[in-house]
C-alpha cells in the first residue's frame, strides 16, 4: 500500500506539472472559478511562500534529508498505518519538488486559490503528511497508566 500511495503521488504531480508546463505560459491564469481558484503557472526558486529565493543547493540538499529520513522511517520497525501514510506522503512529495529542482532548477506550482501563495500537488501531499504525522504523535496512546501508589509510610 506505501510504495503505491508513493507512485501515485509521483504520477499525479509530474503528469500535472507537465501538463500545466506544457498548456500555460510562465505566470498566465487561467480561472476555474473566477476569483477563487486559478491554474497559474508559477516558478518557484524559493521554499514555501517563495522564501530564500536562488538557494537552489540548500533546497536540493533539504528534499535529499527528507527523503532519506522519511525511508528510514517506513523501513524502521513496524509502526502504526497513520504513521507510514503520512511518510509515504512526505515522501512522494519530496522526491516530486526534488524532480523538479534537479531538472529545472526551480518548483513549477500552478494551484492557485489566491488567498494563498500557489503551489502544487507535491506540496500537497507534504503538507498533509506533516498534517497527519502531528496528528498521529500528538494522539500516539503512551501505553498502561500506572497508579500512583501514594505516600510511603
Amino acid at each position: 500500500m506505501i510504495l503505491s500511495i508513493i507512485a501515485a503521488v509521483l504520477f499525479l504531480d509530474q503528469s500535472s506539472k507537465f501538463l500545466i508546463s506544457r498548456n500555460l505560459f510562465l505566470h498566465q491564469s487561467i480561472p476555474v472559478i473566477r476569483g477563487v481558484f486559478h491554474l497559474s503557472l508559477v516558478h518557484n526558486r524559493g521554499a514555501a511562500f517563495g522564501m530564500l529565493k536562488n538557494q537552489l543547493w540548500l533546497f536540493i540538499l533539504a528534499s535529499v534529508s527528507a527523503v532519506i529520513l522519511a525511508s528510514f522511517g517506513l523501513k524502521s520497525g513496524k509502526r502504526p498505518r497513520i504513521y507510514r501514510v503520512s511518510l509515504a506522503l512526505i515522501l512522494a512529495g519530496a522526491i516530486g519538488n526534488l524532480i523538479d529542482r534537479v531538472s529545472c532548477g526551480y518548483v513549477i506550482d500552478f494551484l492557485d486559490f489566491r488567498v494563498w501563495p500557489v503551489f502544487n500537488l507535491a506540496d500537497s501531499a507534504i503538507t498533509i503528511g506533516a498534517v497527519l504525522l502531528g496528528y498521529q504523535v500528538l494522539t500516539k496512546n503512551p501505553g498502561p497508566k500506572t497508579q500512583d501508589p501514594g505516600p510511603r509510610t
